[in-house]
């Protein structure tokens, strides 16, 4: 149905940041190095190699909460690898929270993913169009404030109004509350909002589900290839959430092949 579209969300990976192949396992080899310097500085020791593999017990514990469409804090992914490294009775005082926090976090810079090359003629045109912009992103184990700050590098955060991280909000995509937290936050209705992602469960069923319009993003570009056939990546992990649901049980309101294409599909869907 047409109508006035008065906010739009974007999803962040694979929308608006895109990623090189191989780049994922990468990123997983200089968090565990990272972190096992931070936890040396801290007085414990551990290799880079046992941090690889409490890694893959902390992604099958995500795997668990994400099969509910919720999501864990920064802070609890930290206290998950503690425990598993020093045991339960390690004290997380601020200061080796900080240490570990930094160490965890910080992969995104060290191996960053790429802007899609319209991101940025995409977002000033929702701007200058009046449009409330905001960004819904679920996360991995790169936590939302990290992702926040690439984007200040990157020069595009200050076109979001809003920008809502699942581990900030408790909730994952397809979850029709994180879609409607974020249409609040802009002030705007469900039913007024447009919802960009390239996954057909979690931006598209989800939008839908929440009352929003949806556009499909269809695209295999800037795609880590690699990790989505590695059962241990959590690219792999969460794409086969999304394989429970296919092309044809789910009617995107418009579906584009580029992000370039939103500027015209925003226009048709207003007709």
């Amino acid at each position: 149905m047409a109508g006035k579209i008065k906010a739009v969300t974007l999803d962040l990976w694979q929308t608006i940041l895109l990623e090189r192949n191989g780049h994922s396992a990468r990123r997983n080899a200089i968090r565990c190095v990272n972190l096992s310097r931070a936890f040396a500085e801290i007085g414990v020791q551990v290799s880079a190699k046992k941090l690889d593999s409490v890694l893959k017990d902390l992604s099958s514990w995500l795997t668990s909460t994400w099969k509910l469409d919720k999501d864990v804090t920064h802070f609890d992914q930290i206290r998950f690898i503690t425990e598993k490294v020093a045991g339960g009775t390690f004290s997380l005082e601020r200061e080796r929270f900080e240490r570990l926090s930094l160490a965890y976090a910080t992969p995104i810079f060290e191996l960053p993913p790429y802007l899609d090359p319209a991101s940025k003629s995409v977002l000033r045109f929702l701007k200058d169009n009046g449009k409330g912009t905001g960004l819904i992103s679920n996360v991995g184990m790169t936590p939302g404030f990290a992702l926040r700050r690439f984007l200040e590098m990157e020069g595009i955060a200050h076109y979001f109004d809003v920008m809502v991280f699942s581990d900030e909000a408790g909730v994952r995509k397809p979850n029709p509350s994180i879609f409607k937290l974020a249409a609040g936050k802009l002030g705007s209705s469900p039913s007024e909002m447009a919802h960009i992602g390239d996954d057909l469960r979690s931006d598209v069923w989800g939008a839908k589900n929440a009352g929003c319009k949806a556009i499909h993003l269809s695209t295999d570009i800037g795609i880590d290839k690699e990790a989505e056939k590695d059962p241990s990546s959590l690219v792999w992990i969460s794409r086969q959430l999304s394989k429970r649901m296919e092309q044809g049980e789910v009617s995107a309101d418009w579906t584009i092949t580029s992000l370039g294409q939103v500027v015209e599909a925003i226009d048709l869907l207003e007709r």
